[in-house]
């Protein structure tokens, strides 16, 4: 496979990826899937990650993820296991 399809193939994964993480936060849903509500949220992240607030929401912002992306690995797990 040439070095271009391997870049390509990972972009689509991190795309699909990005895509799943709109679908799993329910912001598809909320949004009843209005790509201009959904843009104009995302710019207002970007905006504020570029203000001099950016580095501690994107602390407070990474904790939250973190810990719901742990939430689900424990449900997973004891949903397994029941």
């Amino acid at each position: 496979m040439r070095a271009w399809q391997v870049d390509r193939r990972k972009r689509t994964r991190q795309l699909i990826e990005l895509g799943g993480l709109l679908v799993k936060a329910g912001i598809v849903e909320f949004t009843n899937d209005d790509r201009a509500t959904i843009y104009g949220a995302l710019l207002r992240i970007a905006a504020k990650l570029q203000s001099h607030e950016g580095e501690r929401a994107q602390r407070l912002w990474t904790a939250e993820g973190r810990q719901a992306f742990d939430a689900e690995r424990r449900e997973g797990r004891m949903g397994r296991r029941t």
